[in-house]
This record gives structure tokens, C-alpha cells and sequence, in this order.
């Protein structure tokens, strides 16, 4: 069969992608992606054949950053390249509506990656949740407004479903977590499946690696890796970061990501890299700090790493306290209020490193989150989807909408 992946192409969306298109490949199947040109190293480093989104002018319409504005470019250039290749299916990323409306308009199934946890609502369940934490009905009514928004925008008639739902699902919404990071007794609706991490990432260069390890030895202390996100307008983590690391116990590696140029303190055991991977970085480490977005929380309990969340906007809150009800983490800032902001809030040195020294030093923490990492490495991960895409093409499904 044809396959076109159409993911976001920032990290975070694409290489998990790319590990499905990987595992397709290998099963016989033709895998195109389709991205922005920037993307296009990386893709070649997957093995894959790329198609460059501006030719079908889409170049902005594959930057999450900029999901809630290119939906009617990103259809365009879906299903065009579509159309081009011959695509029996479409591999595509949550918040894609454009790619998901290409598909209803070309009458194919398109298989939606999620995030490590569920973000909307539960078939049944979940009661207990904390609702200002969790927001899971307005997050979804927030994204059902914009994928109409879409609709309207690129001319397709509108939808009745039988759920709110079912239209940002596809053929079916893969998430890449665990059951344990979902809430207690709460079902997933119909349509969404658990697969495990979809794992891929380009290799680290070694010389780089042996340089970076260097630097960490001669500084001497345990090493926390710190993954970065987005902030939505909430509050800098930087000044705690460089509170935590200077004068204090452990030394850092901060991921700086999305979250715009670094404010790090000369005087702290920090550096802060911009690299396309980071799974060597997490081996090295004994705690992993995140915002509490998927890849980091995945990449650190695949390794067996015990995390401290910092959460502020989009997916981090929600994550962010399912580690921490599962047992796999702590909170390193206060809890996300209305909106989904965290509070981050101030606290010396001896603030930050307490609650990592507190990480390191709690054995039955350390052994949960080895525990999930072996179950998360151990799931069907990336072959799991792909073999998930190859069955709704072989079940020829008439499609998920209700007239």
C-alpha cells in the first residue's frame, strides 16, 4: 500500500511518526512523507523519501507552532500530495486537522498519533480527576472549534457525529503511553488505543557526546537532564533553573527546545544544548526536570529515569499529574491553575535541589518508574501502529462520519 505520513514536522510529532513509517517500510508497504524543508536531513536520516511541503504550498502548515492558523494550506497540501502518490492511507499527527479533512475530502482513512496520555474525554470514568488540572472538555471543545473553523474554511459540508469527538480520532487515535498513566477505572472511547512509544530519533554525533560527557565529568556532580517546553505565557523556568544549579548539588543538561533563547546564569553547573536527540543525553542523567510534554516523559521512563515536572500549558498539566499519580514523579513547581498554567514560583537553590535530592534518594519512586519504563519498552510501540494502519486499509473502512 501507499502510505503518506503528514505529521507536524517539529520533533516531537515527526519522529514518532517517522518510527511507524520505519516499521511500514519494512513490512513491504511505500512510506512518503511529506514536510517542511527543514525536516528533510533527518527524514533522509530515517530512510524515507521526503516530499517538501512548499511545492504544495504548505510550508508553514507543518509547524505546530502555527496549527490554529494553516489548517486550510495544510488540507491543500495533503491532498494534493495525496492525490500525487496514490495514498491508500494517511499517518498523520493529533492537531492536524487539515490532514485530517484531506482524508474525509479523498474518502481514505487516517491513523491520528497522539501524546502519551488521553487528552479529552473519557467513554466513562475519571470522576476523581482534578477538572482545573485535567480540562479535558474544554480542551476538546477548544480544538472541535478550530477543526470546524477549518471545515467551513476549505468548503466541506458540515458533520453530524454521534460523538463531539469521533472526527479528531480518524480511523483510529494511537496514543504512545501506558494504561497506568490514565486515570483509575476510566475507559477510552472507541477509536483510541493504547500502542506504547513509537521510538526513533537521529543519532548522536560522538565526538559532540564525548565532548558534552567531558564537561559533565569534570564538573563532578549527578546530572539532571532538563527538557524545556513552551510556557504559554506563564512564568520563565530559568530563574529557578539557575537558582537550582548554582552552588548546589547536581549539575544540568537543559534541552532548550521551544522554549526561545536561554537565560542560564554563568555562575550555574548548567549547559544548554539544542540537539535532534536525546536519549544519550537521559542516560547520563539521574533525574529528568520536564515541562511534562511526551517525548522527555516517555524518553525518561524508557530509560528507567524518575522525573520532576514543571508543567504550563497544552498537554503538560495534564501528563505532568498523571506521572505524578502514577508514581513516577514530583513535582518541582506548584500545580497548574485555571487555564492550565502552572505556577512555577520562586525558591533558592536549596528549594530545587531539595525536591531532586529527594528524587534520587527515594528508592520505591526510582523502582516505579523502572517498573513502567520496562512495561513502555516491553508494549508493541511503533510496529503496533504500523500494523494498526496496514489493518484499517485492509479493512476498506467507508469512513468515521455520520450523516
Amino acid at each position: 500500500m501507499n502510505v503518506l505520513l503528514c505529521p507536524f514536522s517539529d520533533p516531537g510529532y515527526l519522529y514518532p511518526a517517522l518510527a511507524v513509517g520505519i516499521e511500514l517500510r519494512r513490512s513491504g508497504h511505500r512510506v512518503i512523507v511529506l514536510a517542511r524543508p527543514r525536516a528533510a536531513a533527518v527524514i533522509g536520516e530515517a530512510g524515507l523519501p521526503v516530499l517538501d511541503a512548499r511545492e504544495y504550498h504548505g510550508g508553514r502548515a507543518f509547524s505546530v507552532g502555527c496549527w490554529g492558523e494553516t489548517g486550510a494550506a495544510q488540507y491543500r497540501a495533503v491532498a494534493a500530495a495525496a492525490r500525487e502518490i496514490g495514498a491508500d492511507v494517511l499517518v498523520t499527527s493529533a492537531l492536524c486537522h487539515g490532514a485530517l479533512l484531506a482524508a474525509e475530502a479523498l474518502d481514505l482513512p487516517a491513523v491520528v498519533l497522539g501524546f502519551a496520555a488521553h487528552l479529552w474525554p473519557y467513554r466513562y470514568g475519571g470522576e476523581g480527576e482534578p477538572e482545573h488540572v485535567v480540562l479535558r472538555e474544554w480542551r476538546l471543545r477548544e480544538l472541535l472549534r478550530h477543526y470546524h473553523a477549518t471545515r467551513e474554511r476549505v468548503g466541506l459540508r458540515a458533520r453530524r457525529d454521534r460523538r463531539p469527538d469521533l472526527p479528531l480520532i480518524g480511523a483510529g487515535l494511537l496514543l504512545r503511553g501506558d494504561p497506568a498513566l490514565e486515570y483509575p477505572g476510566a475507559v477510552l472511547p472507541e477509536g483510541v488505543h493504547h500502542v506504547g512509544p513509537c521510538v526513533w530519533e537521529p543519532g548522536a554525533d560522538p565526538a559532540e557526546l564525548r565532548r558534552l560527557t567531558e564537561w559533565l565529568a569534570r564538573i563532578g556532580k549527578p546530572v539532571v537532564y532538563v527538557h524545556l517546553g513552551r510556557t504559554f505565557g506563564g512564568e520563565s523556568l530559568w530563574p529557578r533553573l539557575n537558582a537550582t544549579f548554582t552552588g548546589g548539588p547536581f549539575q544540568a543538561v537543559v534541552e532548550r527546545a521551544r522554549s526561545g533563547e536561554p537565560r542560564a546564569d554563568a555562575r550555574a553547573d548548567l549547559i544548554v544544548v539544542q540537539r535532534p536527540w536525546m536519549g544519550p543525553l537521559v542516560e547520563l542523567a539521574e533525574v529528568v526536570l520536564t515541562n511534562g510534554t511526551s517525548s522527555p516523559v516517555l524518553t525518561a521512563l524508557r530509560h528507567g529515569r524518575p522525573l520532576a515536572v514543571a508543567p504550563a500549558g497544552s498537554e503538560q498539566p495534564l501528563l505532568a499529574e498523571a506521572c505524578v499519580r502514577s508514581g513516577v514523579a514530583v513535582r518541582f513547581s506548584g500545580p497548574a491553575g485555571a487555564g492550565g498554567v502552572g505556577v512555577v514560583g520562586g525558591g533558592g537553590a536549596g528549594d530545587g535541589a531539595g525536591v531532586l535530592t529527594a528524587v534520587c534518594d527515594d528508592e520505591p519512586l526510582r523502582e516505579r518508574a523502572r517498573r513502567l519504563g520496562a512495561r513502555l519498552n516491553r508494549s508493541g510501540g511503533a510496529a503496533a501502529a504500523a500494523g494498526f494502519v496496514a489493518s484499517v486499509v485492509s479493512r476498506n473502512p467507508v469512513g468515521v462520519k455520520e450523516s
